[in-house]
């Protein structure tokens, strides 16, 4: 594993953490009208709190962007799943929370796991797979099932909504840092004419926007807890899947290395789940003057 992968991947789990707990901060205190709504955005856009969560975002994706183009995605999409921890090392900062056995247990379990993980696969390049039928097949399957969770999302509202649409984020997210792998490498091939010719580019943005309202509406409606940990595990699941179904990673398949990889997997999993429910995560309080949802 390159040492530079490993800083960079790292770096941007730490500014995703970060920007995520001062995007909900912000975020639960948006007006419920704007649920799934882009005005929630221009609401949002006027918090400088969840401006700076925003940034931090930014930064950590072009990080995670810069990583994607010297390392394989099945080594990077595990590494930024760290961004929970951060997320936790900062909300246990601002309540002043013990992390206490189930903290450390999923603190272990977590960074146990993505180690297991890549020591198991053992990640590495290979080339892109050719046949288009399966890259817009895998594509495809997870937009669309991102698609379902949403439309079942807008009819419970309050519900079970901020789990799917944080999973439906997550699948997205997971597309989209497949793309801008390959917008990496077709800017690298061809320079700026090769990347802006492609559609890859404009489909990073698209999913980049529209997985934002879905994180963002998830956060308006719940606590960090209940969002954020389903939004990690199902990121670095939708990028190993596009990784090795189409962009060519290449991952080791005897008995042995497919167990060591199935165990770090849901030790990572586990591990989400257990540092979701901590008490260190902000449960999040609505405003009494939020606009409450219409009634479908």
């Amino acid at each position: 594993m390159s040492i530079m992968v490993l800083v960079l991947a790292l770096s941007a789990a730490c500014c995703l953490g970060f920007g995520f707990v001062l995007q909900q901060s912000a975020a639960q205190r948006a007006p419920l009208a704007d649920f799934l709504s882009p005005r929630l955005l221009l609401d949002l856009a006027k918090m400088p709190g969840w401006l700076g969560g925003i940034g931090l975002m930014a930064v950590g994706m072009a990080l995670g962007a810069v990583a994607l183009g010297h390392g394989e995605i099945s080594l990077v999409e595990p590494l930024l799943a760290t961004h929970l921890l951060f997320a936790l090392a900062l909300s246990r900062r601002r309540t002043r929370q013990p992390l206490g056995r189930q903290g450390w247990l999923g603190l272990a379990l977590l960074a146990g796991g993505v180690a297991a993980f890549l020591m198991a696969g053992e990640p590495r390049g290979g080339h892109a797979v050719a046949d288009p039928l399966r890259h817009w097949l895998i594509i495809g399957l997870m937009t669309g099932t991102a698609l379902l969770l949403t439309g079942y999302a807008r009819r419970t509202r309050l519900g079970s909504a901020p789990v799917l649409l944080a999973v439906a984020a997550g699948l997205l997210y997971g597309v989209q840092d497949a793309l801008t792998r390959e917008s990496g490498q077709r800017l690298a091939a061809g320079g700026w004419a090769e990347l802006l010719t492609g559609w890859q580019p404009y489909a990073v943005l698209v999913l980049g926007v529209t997985g934002l309202i879905l994180v963002q509406s998830a956060f308006e409606t719940a606590p960090l807890r209940k969002s954020l940990p389903a939004l990690t595990a199902a990121q670095p699941l939708a990028g190993i899947v596009c990784g090795v179904g189409f962009l060519g990673d290449r991952l080791h398949t005897d008995a042995a290395a497919l167990a060591g990889q199935a165990a770090g997997l849901t030790a990572v999993i586990t591990g989400i789940l257990l540092l979701g429910m901590h008490p260190a995560l902000p449960q999040g309080t609505p405003a009494p003057t939020r606009v409450a949802l219409q009634t479908s």
